[in-house]
């Protein structure tokens, strides 16, 4: 039977639709026996002893020995910053929870690797030195800071991943 054209028209089979047959033989379960089977590994979920949900990170975790890029403290790096150099300084200050601060530091050993002679990579992490993160206005991480052995040079700041090939061209041009 077909109705009259509106924008709500429908077609109506004449024949009553029947009703479909599965093909697979599916075993079907009383809701008793659902419900059963719920509560009963809900009960024992809840029995279990408790997980730590999050786990502590190693100690000196991205920091092993035979990197070239060191950890320095607050104290270290204002000593190094006053006293005498010839080659440029750069200061990453990182965050072990951060994802892009793991990423530098990755660009940072090759970096270190290449200019092992030629220039000064150190690290201070934030959350170790907090105060001082802060009078260097870090705002965002990671952030670096290029420091020329020659004083009368301006320090340079970024902030957020920068590619390695721009680290090289503000040590090679910029300091």
């Amino acid at each position: 039977m077909l109705l009259a054209a509106t924008p709500f028209s429908f077609y109506a089979p004449s024949k009553p639709l029947s009703p479909v047959k599965r093909s697979s033989p599916l075993k079907t379960r009383d809701f008793a026996s659902i419900f059963s089977t719920t509560t009963q590994s809900l009960a024992s979920s809840l029995q279990s002893p408790s997980r730590r949900l999050l786990p502590t990170p190693p100690s000196g975790k991205y920091l092993r020995e035979d990197y070239l890029v060191k950890k320095f403290s607050a104290k270290e790096i204002q000593d190094l910053v006053r006293g005498e150099r010839n080659v440029p300084l750069i200061i990453d200050f990182y965050a072990t929870w951060c994802g892009p601060c793991i990423l530098m530091a990755q660009e940072l050993e090759m970096l270190a690797v290449e200019y092992e002679s030629n220039a000064m990579i150190v690290k201070v992490d934030t959350d170790d030195e907090y105060e001082f993160a802060r009078d260097m206005q870090v705002r965002g991480l990671p952030t670096l800071y290029f420091i020329s052995p020659d004083p009368t040079k301006d320090a340079i700041r970024t902030e957020g991943v920068i590619p390695i090939q721009m680290m090289r061209d503000i040590i090679d041009k910029d300091m």
